[in-house]
């Protein structure tokens, strides 16, 4: 694949960063602005200005396409989605909106040339694109879902509030150690270079989860009783576990599945409006075990597992704290 240096891309092997116990080491994000009500905003909200790229396999572009659909802006924001074979161009997309020009193929490495910033680093999924002033506004997912929640309320009005002031502070807290047990906890396994980087990361990856797992036994969601931004962040690794973290990350200690509370909790928030029909397991799995020879040499892609998030549950009939 490739990499950006100084707004130039340039085909080259794609490696893995780790640090020198051989555990995986995420990159940072750079393109860090927002978009604002406040006067004078660079960047102010706006119906059709906002452009949102993503990829079904990616989870961290996930949770911005449920954020959307939640708030309701699927007619405020635009989406494109990239293919799932990420090749030397890296993320691709050959639904180029309108005043990009209109290609069969458009690498997402062009926006950052477009954007002009001097960018070296990785071009990845999501970016948030400003059609006016035909630059990104934001590559970090964690930010773009804030945006999305907070900004657009003449568009998103009535709906759920997702970080809500009382809840602030809790949800941060647990979002940190979701992040890093769960959500990069399972790239740590994936991705760990040596025995004990991959011991470590699998026992606070199931630590985590059975911290997550007792937390669901007093309450319906992650944060109470209501669906907050915390549940988006976990869902969508939750999603993927069984079908790709599973095994090709060697997350193999249980299925998410096998969690009393775990289990019912993913189906009851793929049956609410905005979740479930943004999952798309046939594309993580090609996506996921489709891209790495060195996980996966042979490229065979699995057929299994059956998951069946249509399942009944019965989190919605509990008497919660």
């Amino acid at each position: 694949m490739g990499r950006m240096y100084d707004d130039v891309w340039r085909v080259s092997e794609e490696k893995t960063r780790v640090d020198d116990k051989g555990a995986f080491v995420r990159g940072v994000t750079k393109f860090r602005h927002s978009i604002s009500r406040e006067t004078g905003a660079e960047f102010p909200p706006e119906k059709g200005r906002y452009h949102l790229w993503v990829a079904h396999n990616c989870p961290w572009a996930h949770r911005t396409v449920i954020t959307r659909n939640i708030k309701k802006l699927q007619e405020v924001i635009g989406v494109s989605v990239a293919h799932y074979h990420r090749d030397e161009d890296g993320w691709w997309f050959s639904d180029s909106i309108d005043d990009l020009l209109p290609v069969k193929k458009f690498p997402l490495h062009r926006l950052h040339t477009m954007s002009g910033a001097h960018y070296t680093g990785s071009a990845t999924v999501p970016v948030l694109w400003d059609r006016k002033l035909g630059t990104i506004v934001c590559d970090e997912s964690a930010e773009i879902i804030r945006m999305l929640n907070s900004e657009f309320g003449e568009w998103s009005e009535g709906t759920v509030d997702l970080y809500p002031e009382p809840l602030r502070k809790e949800i941060d807290e647990v979002n940190e150690w979701i992040y890093s047990g769960i959500n990069n906890g399972v790239y740590r396994c994936g991705f760990a270079r040596s025995q004990d980087a991959y011991e470590e990361a699998f026992a606070n990856l199931f630590a985590s989860l059975d911290r997550v797992e007792e937390r669901l036994a007093q309450h319906r969601y992650v944060v109470g009783n209501q669906i907050t931004e915390a549940d988006v962040r976990l869902f969508t690794t939750l999603v993927r576990f069984d079908a790709v973290y599973f095994s090709h990350f060697k997350c193999n200690r249980q299925r998410i599945s096998d969690f009393a509370n775990l289990g019912e909790y993913v189906r009851d928030l793929y049956q609410t409006p905005g979740f479930g029909e943004t999952v798309r397991t046939d594309i993580y799995k090609l996506g996921y075990y489709g891209r790495s020879q060195r996980l996966n040499p042979s490229g065979i892609i699995p057929i299994g597992p059956a998951l069946d998030f249509d399942k009944a549950h019965n989190r919605a009939d509990r008497s919660w704290s």
